[in-house]
């Protein structure tokens, strides 16, 4: 009891855990309640392979509610529960962020599971609210230096833009300079091209 009473009091935390530190640098002595409860010693990600993203943490614990199934020919996606009955807050958000994982599974699921999804009935109902938070996910995937990461964040652009339309259109000027910045590269020039084309033809005419 004697620790959390001093706990309670900032100025006693501060003494403590500056205390504490030297003691857990100690090889074998097993830290005190009071270094757990600090959060600068805590980082629950550690274990994990580094560096940790919020994508395979949530993979990880079971937050993604579907799963990379190995076939003989081809991988699929197997989910537990339907994807309509999904809340797309905050799993569209969480697929979304996977496209920049370099790593199988994360690769095949946040691909896969982020296009299944929208293709829900439905869906756009659902993503229209979503877009001023996804937008900036996309744009991160598309200003990715691996190519691979780019490639996923433009088809899931261009699927994103087949599901709600003119919405996307206030959204676009964000995502621009990323994509008329591999415009310039050759190896991406046509499917940027046809990317962009898709995007205009889906958001009708932008002026």
């Amino acid at each position: 009891g004697s620790n959390v009473l001093r706990m309670s009091s900032g100025i006693h935390i501060k003494t403590k855990s500056s205390v504490q530190k030297s003691k857990t640098c100690s090889p074998g002595s097993p830290p005190k309640p009071s270094a757990k409860l600090n959060p600068k010693t805590i980082d629950p990600f550690r274990a994990y392979s580094q560096p940790s993203s919020a994508f395979a943490a949530a993979y990880a614990r079971g937050g993604i509610p579907c799963r990379l199934v190995h076939g003989s020919v081809k991988h699929k996606l197997q989910w537990e529960c339907p994807p309509e009955t999904v809340p797309f807050d905050p799993l569209l958000l969480t697929l979304a962020e996977g496209l920049r994982e370099t790593k199988h599974p994360y690769t095949f699921v946040s691909k896969e599971g982020f296009k299944q999804l929208l293709l829900v009935e439905g869906a756009a109902e659902k993503v229209i609210p979503l877009l001023p938070r996804l937008v900036p996910v996309l744009k991160a995937a598309l200003a990715h230096a691996d190519d691979e990461v780019f490639g996923r964040g433009l088809d899931a652009l261009v699927q994103l833009s087949a599901v709600v339309g003119p919405s996307l259109n206030d959204h676009l000027k964000l995502l621009l300079t990323n994509l008329l910045k591999r415009l310039m590269d050759k190896k991406y020039r046509e499917e940027v091209t046809v990317a962009l084309q898709k995007l205009e033809h889906c958001g009708g005419r932008v002026s």
